[in-house]
Parts: structure tokens; C-alpha cells; sequence
């Protein structure tokens, strides 16, 4: 049986969910949410479907879904990290996964690549390698092609849309982060903060709003960090261009407030986090115009 393109695994790849009318500049984008695991995938899998869950952020999407209801849209992946990183340049590819040469403009060489984390995965967050044989380059292009470029296009459609309504854009990314981080030379694995808040070093996102969030986040009672170890990916950097009004800030959340990191199930903490970041972003949305422009608002 011929394998099907990737385009036709996914029901759908990605979709926009969007408010009746769109009435801020914040836009919300979970792109390693995606939980659909097709057949066709699994079979070149080692791992299974439990196994290759590890690399996704978790419900991301759920615990954002309120901000339609608030007036934001919400971009959300249902292709799977493990298959399809969203998160990366299109062409971050390790020639060891490949039976084939890559082609002269592929990234081999950056320190995701190397930590097998490319666009096309080689391990999932725990180490695991995905796949039991070398694929072919015609493989990655065809995922590329039919999944990565068409959801990028309707992201960077939807940042221009809200551009021109309002003026400006902030894409809030959002992402969660294993509970702890094992270092290379110590037995006990290091603890993560609640959250990371990403902006490229203050580079991408409007100092206002990071700080906004930080305070909304310690007022909680959380812990919040910047740029540690997670400082924004390629989706945070694309996008983040203060100076002409686009902002951009990445949001990890350590899975050990909301969910079970070995069964993958939601606990309490969830619906705590759910009621947490309505309130946030509830406040950030009413907020935001003085935030991004403060002088224009006192003169108003």
C-alpha cells in the first residue's frame, strides 16, 4: 500500500481558532501541542505512540484555549513535534538520520541538530531514538513542503492581519519544559523554575510586557525566570520585531505544575493553571495598549 502524503495523515494539520471579532493585538500560538499519531508514522517508529508523547507540550493548548473567548486568536499544531518541529528553521536536518545526501542549503550544523532535535527529530526529550531506519531527504521535503511552509504562511498572515487592525501584534508562544534538567556530571537532575519567559534577551518583545507577565506569574506565587535556559525559538525570533511593532514572547511551563510526567495525565494543578492565565491574560489583554504605547495612552 502507497504511504499516503503527509498532508492527508493530519485531520487537520493546524488550525486557527478564531474569536467572531478579533479584539486585541495578542496573538496566542501553541505549535508542539499536536497529538495525533498516525499509523503511518508509528510504523517507522521504534517508539510508541506513549513513548513519542514525551516530546510534546502537554495540553498547552488547552490550558490557552480562554483567550478566544477574550477577543485573541489561537494557533494550534495537531501534527506532532516528534514528527514535524515547527519550532526550528525549515531545513535543520541531521545527515545521520538520512540513507541520502542533503542538499548544500540544509543547517547540519546547529547545536539543535547536534542535540538531535531538528526539524525532523531524531530523539524525543528523553533520548529515545524515533526511528528504525535511515529515512530519505524526499521524506523531510515532502513534511516541509506540505505541513511546515503552509503553517508558517498562516501564521505570518495572521501576525499581518493583526498588524493592520491594531497597529501592532504580540505573539505570545506557548510551550512547556520538563519538570528538571539532568546535567552532564551530577546524579540528581536539576529543577526547573515554574516558568521561562523567552525574548531573545529582551531583543523581541516589548520590556513592558515580560514584565507584566513576571509580576502577574511571582504575584501567584510562582517562580518565573528569563531566558534560562529557554531564551525564544526560531518562531519567537521570526516574529519578534519590536521596531516595527511586532512583538513576540516564548512562555515555557514546567509540566510538573499540571500533569503526571509519566502517565501524561492532568492533575489538579491544571485546572489551577487554567484559572491562573485567564486572569493573566485577561489582564494583559486590557493592559496591552498602554504597555506598548505608553506616552500615546497618558495623551489620550
Amino acid at each position: 500500500m502507497p504511504s499516503r502524503p503527509p498532508s492527508e495523515l493530519f485531520d487537520p494539520p493546524f488550525e486557527i481558532i478564531r474569536p467572531r471579532i478579533q479584539t486585541t493585538a495578542a496573538v496566542f500560538n501553541s505549535p508542539h501541542s499536536g497529538r495525533q499519531y498516525p499509523s503511518q508514522f508509528l510504523s517507522q517508529s521504534r517508539l510508541d505512540a506513549h513513548a513519542l508523547r514525551r516530546s510534546e507540550d502537554c495540553y498547552v493548548d488547552d490550558i490557552f484555549a480562554g483567550v478566544v473567548a477574550m477577543g485573541a486568536p489561537l494557533v494550534k499544531a495537531h501534527v506532532p513535534r516528534a514528527y514535524l518541529d515547527l519550532n526550528r528553521e525549515p531545513y535543520e536536518l541531521d545527515p545521520g538520520m538520512f540513507a541520502d545526501r542533503l542538499p548544500n542549503y540544509v543547517n547540519t550544523s546547529s547545536v539543535r541538530v547536534a542535540g538531535g532535535l531538528g526539524t525532523i527529530p531524531r530523539l524525543v526529550c528523553d533520548s529515545a531514538e524515533i526511528y528504525r531506519r535511515p529515512l530519505l531527504f524526499k521524506e523531510a521535503e515532502a513534511r516541509i513542503q506540505s505541513l511546515y511552509f503552509p503553517y508558517h504562511r498562516a501564521l505570518a498572515e495572521l501576525m499581518d492581519t493583526t498588524v493592520a487592525a491594531f497597529g501592532e501584534a504580540v505573539l505570545i508562544d506557548c510551550h512547556s519544559m520538563p519538570s528538571t534538567a539532568a546535567p552532564a556530571s551530577a546524579s540528581d537532575p536539576v529543577p526547573r523554575p515554574d516558568f521561562v519567559l523567552g525574548d531573545r534577551y529582551g531583543s523581541t518583545c516589548a520590556p513592558a510586557v515580560t514584565d507584566f507577565i513576571e509580576t502577574a506569574l511571582t504575584h501567584r506565587g510562582y517562580s518565573a525566570v528569563r531566558n534560562r535556559p529557554y531564551a525564544g525559538g526560531h518562531i519567537t525570533q521570526i516574529h519578534g520585531r519590536p521596531a516595527q511593532g511586532r512583538h513576540a514572547l516564548q512562555i515555557e511551563i514546567n509540566r510538573a505544575l499540571y500533569m503526571d510526567e509519566e502517565t501524561l495525565t492532568v492533575h489538579g494543578g491544571f485546572y489551577r493553571l487554567i484559572e491562573d492565565f485567564e486572569e493573566i491574560i485577561a489582564n494583559l489583554i486590557d493592559t496591552l495598549p498602554h504597555l506598548l504605547n505608553p506616552r500615546r495612552e497618558a495623551a489620550e
